[in-house]
């Protein structure tokens, strides 16, 4: 029951926000950048009616999610624990995107850390399990860049679309006339 898209639809997407934790992210590299970028996405989605799952790899070691995206996702904010690399080794994650596959969801946008790792693994697992997984390359990263552009390279080659997170909420949004233009066009200047 696969259905693959080239473009995505607000009806059929959810965002899933990998590891973005307190204390892997001031390893990353462009760490600013990537924050603010992943908190205007979570901004975007929300503001686009999207369901957001997060996850957080070992809290207890790595804290919690940071707290510009925490504050991002207001009531969205509803962290999974996870100790695998990929989400999908998480029951909880994956009772999670199921439930949104039952609800007619069939691509997801990812984001997060690091992106060799933890995003790679899950883009994988997604793909293989026939979702469609849009990675906003301006919301992953890892410590080193060569890590991202090579991690970015063998997920597209799988099957993901590699995009950005303001062509994301625009895609979403579809145009000037729709609810929330304002609202994403105000958050993306």
């Amino acid at each position: 029951m696969e259905k693959k898209v080239l473009q995505l639809d607000r009806k059929e997407t959810l965002l899933v926000l990998v590891d973005f934790q307190e204390r892997l992210m001031p390893a990353m590299a462009g760490k600013d950048e990537l924050e603010k970028a992943a908190v205007k996405l979570a901004k975007g989605c929300r503001i686009l009616g999207l369901p957001v799952v997060t996850t957080q790899q070992y809290t207890k070691g790595l804290g919690p999610t940071v707290p510009l995206l925490q504050e991002a996702l207001e009531d969205a904010y509803r962290p999974i624990e996870k100790t695998s690399f990929s989400c999908m080794g998480a029951p909880a994650f994956a009772e999670a995107i199921e439930a949104e596959r039952r609800a007619g969801r069939c691509s997801i946008v990812l984001a997060g850390v690091e992106t060799h790792v933890c995003v790679a693994q899950t883009a994988l697992d997604l793909l293989d399990r026939g979702w469609n997984v849009f990675l906003a390359a301006d919301c992953v990263a890892s410590r080193k860049e060569e890590d991202k552009k090579y991690a970015l390279r063998r997920m597209a080659g799988a099957g993901a679309v590699v995009t950005t997170c303001e062509a994301v909420l625009f895609e979403l949004l579809k145009g000037a006339g729709e609810p929330g233009f304002r609202e994403i066009s105000a958050l993306v200047k």
